[in-house]
């Protein structure tokens, strides 16, 4: 009776990523696709990004890349969604030591793409996992729904003690790129990258790895156009936007993020160890970091998935905390921060404790 009023927190078991074979230096990009406007070379050269992974579109006759139809654009959302969370699941897998039977809820979040049915059914389908196990997909949310999904899926294995969740970030972001030469398309253009990533949760049982103790969120509803996936009437395609104040407008809201997430914790932030924030670009990298009082230190991670992948969209934060993992750094008793943000304009949260 007790454990049905206070269950217990869930854990992070695994995780695992995957990204395409192929990757691109920024230098890559503007020379394939002959991209020669000052301004379009500034943004590219100046965001911090050395590589991405990428499905960039075949060439033509001419050798210049193919303009894809919105058709063609969603079979490369299905297609290499589904290749790149099967080989981040299989690797979550592997890292805590589960089979793919073990699985009791299948959580999938994607931004770039529709389908019906999505990928949770077609994973199940591909890679015969089991037909009862629970499933959710969360669509088009952005890049902060992975803690919008990481949520439900600690509340299911708290649930559900000793049984294993499983949320999948699958962001095939070249599935969602228009090139119209335009400045506003070419911001999203040299920012986010192809790669998907897998966590695993269990409460109770043999469960290792920290605790997730709880989540907050923010809506900024202000700034609910800033950041938006469109319908491009010229083009006959979905176009992301991000407005230019984003940084500004997620700066200004991370301290009330993070005091909302802390409250009644007895917790203050100088307690916090460990800090895993969204790579969404550099400005909102440094955004966070002045109105938090962070140091570069704090944000590493963050920074250097930006560096080596671009923006993972809803999956980013896991690709940090992966990278905190392997350094083996962290001691019993430490807590962390998880932060994302996007479209909303949102700020989610989640606090762990090791």
């Amino acid at each position: 009776m007790s454990e049905a009023l206070n269950p217990p927190p869930p854990r992070l078991t695994g995780l695992g990523t995957a990204n395409p074979a192929t990757s691109y230096t920024q230098e890559d990009v503007l020379r394939i696709f002959g991209i020669t406007d000052p301004r379009v070379v500034s943004l590219f050269l100046n965001s911090h990004i050395e590589r991405r992974y990428l499905h960039l579109p075949p060439l033509d006759a001419d050798g210049v890349p193919r303009i894809e139809t919105q058709g063609e654009l969603l079979r490369k959302h299905r297609a290499d969604g589904i290749e790149l969370a099967a080989h981040a699941l299989e690797s979550c897998l592997k890292d805590m030591g589960a089979d793919p039977a073990d699985i009791g809820h299948l959580c999938c979040v994607t931004s770039t793409g529709l389908l019906t049915p999505g990928f949770s059914a077609l994973l199940i389908q591909e890679l015969g996992l089991p037909v009862t196990c629970g499933r959710l997909d969360v669509v088009g949310m952005g890049c902060n729904a992975g803690l919008n999904g990481l949520n439900v899926s600690a509340a299911w294995a708290s649930r559900n003690p000793g049984r294993l969740a499983v949320m999948i970030c699958v962001e095939a972001c070249s599935a969602a790129y228009v090139f119209d030469g335009t400045l506003r398309t070419a911001v999203v253009n040299g920012l986010f990258g192809d790669g998907a990533a897998a966590v695993g949760l269990m409460a109770g049982g043999p469960a290792q790895g920290p605790e997730v103790l709880r989540f907050t969120s923010r809506i900024i509803p202000e700034a609910i156009e800033a950041m938006r996936y469109d319908w491009d009437e010229d083009h006959g395609k979905f176009s992301f936007y991000i407005d230019r104040d984003v940084p500004y407008v997620v700066g200004a809201h991370a301290e009330e993020a993070v005091g909302n997430l802390l409250r009644d914790t007895g917790l203050r932030r100088s307690d916090i160890s460990q800090w895993i924030v969204h790579s969404g670009g550099k400005k909102v990298i440094d955004a966070v970091k002045i109105n938090l009082g962070l140091a570069a230190h704090d944000l590493r991670h963050t920074s250097s998935v930006l560096r080596d992948y671009g923006n993972l969209s809803s999956g980013s934060f896991l690709f940090s905390l992966q990278r905190l993992t392997a350094e083996d750094v962290t001691r019993p008793g430490d807590h962390g921060v998880l932060m994302t943000m996007g479209p909303g304009s949102t700020i989610e949260t989640a606090l762990l404790k090791w």
